[in-house]
């Protein structure tokens, strides 16, 4: 199940980043309708993000409905008992076969338990992701923001976001890792927050994941 409305820090991060911010505050006030989706099943949403590298929203969901529809049944105990020829069968690289299989084994075995993300650092988490076969730093990031909607997390490595900071605060000049990671401390702790709108400001679409 799809949560759609901003989280409960959403105000309080809103006023925090508006008040230190004029960049902030101005793309705060041209896009109220903020929505921070949760797509709820967190195996599905990353094997959803799996299926998904390197090919077109389009084929993407293509190629889900056909491994959904084969495997009938998305649960990590499931999907770590298909052949991966079979997976394959479904569109899948033999790869990315692979990184599913990989991924089910991770939640099934207990090295993923979502029960324990609460109580754990984002770096933590993030660490307990990219142990998995074909998920980066990236996808755990995205995950970390869109699914377990964490309020400060600053993907470096995402190229709209650094294209958003060319645009706002350098003069269309594309920052180095260390000149974004420095900018984003003055979002601290909402950078999740300011990466939205950053975000937003280049696309005029909700930014989902």
């Amino acid at each position: 199940m799809k949560t759609l409305a901003a989280p409960p820090y959403w105000h309080t991060a809103c006023a925090a980043l508006a008040a230190a911010d004029p960049v902030m505050a101005a793309l705060i006030a041209r896009y109220p309708d903020a929505i921070l989706a949760n797509r709820g099943d967190s195996f599905q949403t990353l094997a959803r993000a799996i299926v998904g590298q390197q090919i077109s929203v389009k084929a993407a969901d293509s190629v889900w409905a056909r491994f959904a529809g084969y495997a009938q049944t998305v649960s990590p105990e499931h999907i770590a008992t298909l052949e991966l020829a079979a997976l394959a069968a479904c569109g899948l690289s033999r790869r990315k076969a692979e990184y599913l299989r990989d991924l089910a084994g991770h939640f099934a075995d207990g090295r993923i338990d979502p029960a324990r993300w609460k109580k754990m650092e984002d770096e933590a988490v993030i660490a307990e992701l990219i142990d998995v076969r074909g998920i980066g730093r990236w996808t755990a990031e995205m995950f970390l923001i869109f699914s377990l909607r964490r309020p400060d997390i600053w993907p470096v490595d995402d190229i709209g976001l650094q294209k958003a900071v060319a645009l706002h605060y350098l003069g269309g000049k594309r920052p180095t890792p260390a000149a974004l990671r420095q900018l984003g401390d003055r979002h601290l702790p909402w950078r999740t927050v300011a990466t939205w709108y950053l975000w937003r400001s280049l696309d005029p679409m909700v930014v989902q994941y």
